[in-house]
C-alpha cells in the first residue's frame, strides 16, 4: 500500500481538470517517482507515464490521483481500511523488483482498485497475461469496471480467496501480492514457473517488507530437489493485510479512539497473558518513567531498521501508532480524546496524518521510543535526524525502558543495521531444505510459519 514513511489518505481532493492537464500532472507524479526511487524499469516509467491513475479512483476528484498517496476505498464496520489504492511509489518499486517484460504471465494477489493490475498489462502488452484475485466480491467487480473503462477488458479479475493462487491460468512466470502477507501459500509456488519470481510484503514480526524471491534448489527439478527460495531484493512496506489464512498472527487492538498497538504475535503477550487494552491505554494515561539513550538516527531508520532489530531481539516487541487526522478531527467529526490520546507527541514518526512508534510491552506495561528532533524537516534528501529516547509506563515501564534503551544502544553499537544487507530466505516445509545458523545478535531470526520457514538476516 506505502513506501517507508508514507502513510493511507481518504478521498479528498482539488478542482477537475481538462485531460491535457491530467497528463501533464501524471507525467510529473511519474517524473518524481522515478527520480526518488531510482526506478531503473524504463517500462514501469512508461506504465505510470499512460496508465490514467483517475479512472481507477472515480469518487476523488481527478487531480488528487496524482498525488503520491495511497488512497483508502473501503473500511470495515469498526471503520478499518480494508482496500486501498497503494501509494504509486511503492507500486512502481515493486513492480521494478518484478522485472516484468512482454509476453510474460503474471498473478496478482489482491486486486485493489485494478490500477496495479493495469499497469502490469501495459508492461506486459497484448501477449502477456495479468489475472488479478480478491477475496472481497464487492472489491473485484469494481476493479474489473475501472479496468474495462481504462481500456483493460482483457485483464481477469476473479473474485476468490488468493491463497489458491488460480490454476486455470498457470503457470506464471511471476506471482505478486498487493497484501501484507505472513507466508508463503504453497499453490503460488506451485503455480509458478521454476525461473520465475514472486514478490510478496512480507511481515517480519511487525515490520514489512517488500521481497523479491528466486528459487535457490539444488540440482534437478524443483518438484524432486526441493530447495529454498532466496530473497533477490527487499525493501520496507506498509500493506494491508491478507484477509484470510494467511493474515498472519498479528494483531491490532484499539487502545483509545485512533490510538491502537500492533502485536506481531497475536493477543498473548510474551508473558503468557492476553493483552488488555483497557490496562495499557490506563498505563498511557500516567506519567512516564523516562530515560535517555545516547544514540541519534534518521527518522526513517528508527521504524524500518530499530524496528526490524527490535523484531529480532525482543519477543516483547511492538509497534504504537496514532491517527491524527488535520484540524483535530478523527473521521467523521469526532474528536481525539480518550486515554493516551495525546502520548506520541514525540513518536519518531510524524506526518500531517499518523504518529508511530516502535516499543516492548507485557501485562505490566509499556514502553515506547520517543524523540527529539536535531534537524529541522525537509532540508533537501538528508532525513531527519533524531536524538533517541524511551518513555515506559505502567508498573512494569521503569524497568521496560531500561530493556528498550539498552537495546537501543545495541542497535548502535552493531553499527545501526537495516535493510541494506538484509537477507530472507524461505524454506517451504514441503522441501528437505533446512535454514542454517543464525545469529541474533546480528538481527537474526527464524519465524515460523505453517507452509513456510522463513530465516532473516544480515551479510
Amino acid at each position: 500500500m506505502v513506501a517507508a514513511g508514507q502513510e493511507p489518505r481518504d478521498l479528498a481532493g482539488v478542482a477537475v481538470s481538462d485531460e491535457s492537464s491530467l497528463a501533464r500532472t501524471r507525467e510529473r507524479l511519474a517524473a518524481r517517482v522515478i527520480t526518488a526511487n531510482r526506478i531503473g524499469s524504463t517500462a514501469v516509467a512508461a506504465a505510470l507515464r499512460d496508465v490514467p491513475r483517475h479512472l481507477f479512483l472515480p469518487g476523488l476528484p481527478p487531480e488528487s490521483a496524482y498525488r503520491d498517496d495511497a488512497i483508502v476505498t473501503k473500511r470495515d464496520a469498526d471503520g478499518q481500511p480494508i482496500s486501498s489504492s497503494s501509494q504509486p511509489a511503492i507500486m512502481a518499486i515493486m513492480l521494478d523488483q518484478l522485472d516484468l517484460a512482454p509476453g510474460l504471465r503474471v498473478l496478482e494477489i489482491g486486486a485493489g482498485t485494478g490500477y496495479n493490475a493495469a499497469l502490469m498489462k501495459h508492461i506486459v502488452g497484448p501477449d502477456g497475461t495479468v489475472v488479478s484475485v480478491d477475496i472481497d466480491a464487492e472489491v473485484a467487480a469494481q476493479a474489473r469496471d475501472h479496468l474495462a473503462g481504462a481500456g483493460y477488458p482483457d485483464v481477469t479479475v476473479v473474485a476468490s480467496d488468493g491463497t489458491a493462487g488460480y490454476p486455470p491460468s498457470a503457470p506464471y512466470d511471476r506471482v505478486i501480492a498487493t497484501v501484507g502477507v505472513s507466508d508463503l501459500a504453497p499453490t503460488w509456488l506451485d503455480q509458478l514457473h521454476p525461473d520465475g519470481r514472486i514478490v510478496v510484503p512480507l511481515d517480519v514480526r511487525g515490520t514489512q517488507l517488500a521481497v523479491a524471491f528466486e528459487h535457490a534448489g539444488s540440482e534437478g527439478p524443483r518438484e524432486t530437489a526441493g530447495g529454498f527460495w532466496r530473497s533477490v531484493s527487499l525493501t520496507p512496506c506498509g500493506f494491508m493485510r491478507m484477509r484470510g489464512p494467511l493474515a498472519g498472527p498479528e494483531r491490532t487492538v484499539l487502545l483509545a479512539s485512533g490510538l491502537s498497538v500492533m502485536l506481531p504475535d497475536g493477543l498473548t503477550l510474551a508473558d503468557g497473558k492476553d493483552i488488555d487494552a483497557g490496562a495499557v491505554a490506563g498505563y498511557l494515561g500516567g506519567p512516564p518513567a523516562e530515560l535517555t539513550t545516547g544514540v541519534t538516527a534518521g527518522s526513517v531508520q528508527v521504524i524500518w531498521s530499530l524496528g526490524l532489530w527490535l523484531a529480532a531481539a525482543d519477543p516483547r516487541s511492538c509497534t504504537v501508532s496514532e491517527e491524527r487526522p488535520a484540524g483535530g478531527l478523527r473521521g467523521r467529526g469526532r474528536k481525539v480524546s480518550g486515554p493516551g490520546a495525546s502520548r506520541l507527541a514525540r513518536a519518531p514518526v510524524r506526518t500531517r496524518g499518523l504518529r508511530a512508534t516502535a516499543g516492548i510491552v507485557d501485562s505490566g506495561g509499556l514502553a515506547v521510543l520517543t524523540a527529539t528532533p536535531l534537524s529541522p524537516a525537509g532540508t533537501g534528501a538528508a532525513p531527519r535526524l533524531l536524538a533517541l529516547a524511551v518513555a515506559g509506563f505502567g508498573p512494569h515501564g521503569p524497568a521496560l525502558a531500561a530493556a528498550l534503551a539498552a537495546h537501543v544502544r545495541s542497535w548502535d553499537q552493531a553499527g545501526q543495521p537495516g535493510p541494506a544487507g538484509l537477507h530472507v530466505d524461505a524454506y517451504p516445509r514441503s522441501s528437505a531444505a533446512e535454514p542454517g545458523v543464525l545469529a541474533p545478535a546480528r538481527g537474526g531470526l527464524l519465524i515460523e510459519r505453517p507452509s513456510t520457514r522463513f530465516a532473516v538476516y544480515h551479510t
